[in-house]
């Protein structure tokens, strides 16, 4: 039996309420979230830089990229999945 332990997310479902909806950029192609929404989010790193964005779950985003800024949301629970 291996002793290495992969890393795993836990098992949780995070809800986020957007808080900023303004300035959907010219060239977006996709959903765009509502101010004052509650939606089923992933928060994940960049690639590159590292820094957080917010994957909305059953959103469809054709371009640019379906990630969100975190200071468009807040997040209001937690909810850990058995």
């Amino acid at each position: 039996m291996s002793k290495v332990k992969l890393p795993t997310p836990a098992p949780v479902q995070v809800f986020a309420r957007c808080i900023n909806a303004e300035n959907r950029p010219g060239n977006y192609i996709g959903d765009w979230p509502r101010a004052g929404s509650v939606y089923p989010v992933r928060v994940l790193p960049h690639a590159r830089t590292r820094q957080a964005q917010v994957h909305i779950l059953g959103f469809y985003v054709e371009q640019p990229y379906g990630a969100f800024a975190p200071h468009r949301f807040e997040q209001i629970a937690e909810v850990w999945l058995n």
